[in-house]
């Protein structure tokens, strides 16, 4: 890689939002030809740096080079001339066009030429089929709105990897794709890398991932250039979390976590805590779930948002049969639910979870005012939503900024924080350390076995088996197409048996 010629170097570069300084003089060189590691804690600047090299923000200092030539104080124009391709946390596909629409049209830049639906679909079909020709075929002709979080992963990513990009940013590409999906995500950058001399520039927090797809790694830490440069080779995962800045934190929590969970295990307090359980089943498969108990669910999307859906009453003509003490549990919406004291943490963090247009202490008390019929912020709940920026260590301006003033990391923490005080029943969490970091994922880990111990049911969705493994003592698995496999309990609930009941790699 070293006699590669440098694409993209960026100098001292230096963004503040306000009062508040994000990149403090962070230095950067991309290879063409190189898988780009760009790690850092939430909150750390990645996102700001990638949306200036991409053209969504201007830089306030420093200079950015690409292929020897300067770059003004925007980078936009290497975005407009396809140069640069991104795939953003928050995904920027247009939800009332149709797939092909959404990949084809940005390819189409005559001014005056005909859009050609037949040429749009052929387009998308060649794109999506890269990753999954299967879904290319069934997908094609859907409005994106109609589509899953996951499926419009697969779109966004398909679009940059036929943009002819010189550069392609990758902000957590991987963050909703199935292990083989990521496989062959991994398997077509390789290929585009031999063919076209392609960069990219990869954002992960998952550190298998990264040693599987790049070459090198630069790290940010609080918005200054921490490690430049270092080969994935010379660098250890322990070296890697010490310089973002969580190391002492992680160990000290990992330990605690593991002899948490070994106690819940043998403690029967946690087993014989009040209330009747809820009762799952779909054909011979049958699951109790209990107060206290956090149940995993494991394999790709299909089979486990089936059983989210009918939990949570987005879905009231579901195929599970859900009872409790025999009689059945139907919610007719998902407000209907929160009600009856089920919450929800969906994965979909942009489009499902956060209010974008309302301040952080409207989106701490969104259950709340779904729960009590009520709308309007009262002394009490501003009093309580700094309570809970107090208590989870979230840096926020004032309760009244809006939440995209927040990392992604900690709008995550404030989803499962609207949960906290209402104690629900039941709390069902869809992904909910999608593109978070270590310190930020222990977090929620704690928040979550805080809820447990308090006597909530918790139902938790994760493609990372090594999440599942650390929380759970009971999962219920599925198959490829969506069936359940089985229940896997105890010292049964490890990665390679979850592999083999999924059919996923771990």
């Amino acid at each position: 890689m070293a006699d590669q010629p440098t694409l993209l170097l960026a100098k001292s570069i230096v963004k503040s939002f306000g009062p508040t300084s994000v990149l403090k003089g962070f230095d950067l060189s991309i290879r063409s030809g190189e898988v780009h590691a760009f790690l850092g804690g939430n909150g750390a600047g990645k996102s700001t740096f990638i949306k200036i090299i991409s053209g969504q923000h201007e830089r306030d200092g420093g200079t950015l080079e690409f292929a020897g030539r300067e770059l003004g104080g925007s980078a936009a124009s290497l975005a407009d001339t396809g140069e640069i391709a991104v795939v953003n946390q928050e995904l920027a596909l247009l939800p009332h066009l149709s797939v092909a629409e959404n990949i084809a049209m940005p390819r189409m830049h005559r001014a005056l030429g005909t859009y050609s639906e037949r040429g749009a679909r052929a387009i998308a079909i060649e794109a999506l089929s890269l990753i999954d020709t299967q879904f290319a075929r069934q997908s094609v002709g859907r409005l994106v709105g109609d589509l899953s979080l996951h499926e419009r992963q697969l779109v966004e990513i398909a679009r940059s990897l036929r943009s002819g990009a010189r550069l392609l940013l990758l902000d957590e590409p991987t963050a909703n794709l199935t292990a083989a999906e990521t496989g062959r995500l991994f398997a077509v950058i390789r290929k585009l890398i031999a063919e076209t001399n392609l960069a990219v520039l990869f954002v992960s927090h998952r550190m298998r991932e990264i040693r599987q797809i790049a070459d090198v790694c630069t790290i940010i830490r609080d918005g200054k250039t921490a490690v430049d440069r270092a080969s994935l080779h010379a660098i250890t995962d322990r070296e890697i979390v010490d310089f973002m800045g969580q190391t002492v934190e992680v160990d000290q929590q990992s330990e605690a976590n593991a002899d948490s969970r070994s106690s819940e295990r043998d403690t029967p307090g946690r087993s014989s805590r009040t209330g009747e359980p809820i009762r799952v089943q779909l054909s011979d498969i049958e699951l109790d779930i209990g107060p206290g108990d956090i149940i995993g669910l494991a394999g790709a999307p299909t089979g486990p948002l089936t059983l989210i859906e009918a939990l949570t009453g987005l879905d009231h003509k579901s195929h599970w049969k859900i009872t409790r003490a025999g009689a059945p549990v139907k919610h007719r919406c998902p407000s209907a639910a929160a009600r009856a004291g089920v919450g929800y943490i969906s994965g979909d963090r942009a489009n499902k979870g956060i209010l974008a247009t309302l301040p952080i202490v409207d989106n701490l008390m969104a259950a709340q005012r779904i729960v009590e019929r009520k709308k309007l912020a009262r002394d009490e709940e501003i009093q309580r939503g700094q309570n809970l920026l107090d208590a989870l260590r979230i840096r926020a301006g004032s309760l009244w900024h809006l939440p995209s003033t927040l990392s992604g990391g900690t709008q995550q923490k404030i989803l499962v924080a609207r949960w906290l005080t209402l104690k629900p029943r039941l709390l069902v969490l869809e992904e909910p350390t999608r593109g978070v970091d270590i310190r930020t994922k222990r977090e929620i880990y704690a928040l979550v076995r805080k809820l447990a111990n308090q006597g909530t049911a918790v139902v938790w969705w994760s493609t990372e088996y090594v999440e599942l493994v650390e929380l759970c003592d009971t999962v219920l698995a599925f198959d490829l197409s969506g069936r359940p496999t089985g229940v896997l309990r105890h010292t049964d609930v490890n990665e390679t048996s979850l592999a083999d009941a999924t059919g996923m790699a771990a």
